[in-house]
């Protein structure tokens, strides 16, 4: 951790056009949504802009909790560390949504991380200025007790599939939630001087994620995510590169998601997985 840098974002200065800018997307936040023009005006003037790097430390356990942060661009991981350095991403924050200190919380120290993992825009606001807001616009707090009622449905998720699934099972259903569809190039036919497009199908796959990414995303050891990759490849369900996983066959990933710990609502997430990258693929 010692490369990290620690707290080092930069204040922006807000010319007109940014404070508009800010105006805009506090509006358009979920949990903000029902404020009307002069209420979201408030809340402009006590949010902060600022603008961090990939790689930089946000916040880190022992750090008392009172800044709530609302990422506008880039990516933020939340995660864990074990004492013998393993990593467990609990969160992955995407834009438009928020983390830290939420209004209410009994947490008055961090006991996790927050790593910028992009260039990232991020608004922040006083815990003590949050507070004092709700007092006013009460309506507010339903915002927040929506998306925390989200954040408990996937924490319960993990739990559950890190208590009755497998490495293997568990990599299986990552490996279809981060799937994409590629656009496959066209093929075109001459034929009485015109030309007509082939039809041809998508594939889906992985990009960008490392084993290391991986286990991190599962809270294992790296050797045993390549172990599980192994698996998966051995049964045809995948193909590996570097950094990049074809899903050659997403049924086959799927029964291998079952594989263990096969209840109802477990079946019925893993089915949504599959239908879901088709879908990616229709569209």
């Amino acid at each position: 951790m010692q490369d990290k840098r620690v707290n080092e974002q930069v204040t922006l200065s807000e010319p007109g056009s940014y404070f508009d800018e800010k105006i805009s997307f506090l509006a358009h936040t979920p949990i903000f949504q029902q404020l009307n023009g002069d209420e979201i005006l408030a809340l402009a003037h006590i949010t902060a802009p600022t603008h961090c790097q990939g790689g930089h430390i946000l916040y880190y356990p022992g750090q008392k909790n009172n800044t709530l942060f609302l990422l506008k661009s880039g990516g933020v991981q939340i995660y864990h560390l074990s004492a013998d350095g393993r990593k467990l991403i609990t969160q992955t924050i995407t834009a438009g949504e928020c983390f830290g200190a939420f209004p209410g919380s009994p947490l008055e120290i961090r006991t996790s991380f927050a790593e910028a993992i992009c260039n990232s825009q991020i608004f922040t606001l006083q815990k003590a200025d949050l507070d004092d807001l709700l007092q006013v616009y009460p309506a507010i707090n339903g915002g927040f007790l929506q998306m925390l009622g989200q954040q408990l449905l996937t924490l319960e998720r993990q739990l559950t599939a890190t208590t009755f699934h497998t490495a293997t099972a568990r990599l299986a259903s990552l490996l279809l939630q981060l799937a994409q569809p590629t656009v496959p190039p066209l093929k075109t036919s001459r034929e009485h001087n015109t030309y007509s497009t082939l039809a041809t199908h998508h594939e889906f796959v992985v990009q960008g994620f490392s084993h290391e990414d991986l286990a991190d995303r599962l809270g294992v050891y790296r050797e045993t995510v390549s172990t599980a990759l192994r698996e998966l490849k051995d049964v045809g369900a995948i193909k590996i590169g570097r950094k990049h996983i074809t899903i050659s066959q997403p049924a086959r990933l799927q029964d291998m998601a079952q594989a263990s710990g096969k209840t109802h609502s477990n079946h019925s997430n893993h089915s949504t997985h599959v239908h879901t990258i088709q879908q990616r693929g229709d569209t």
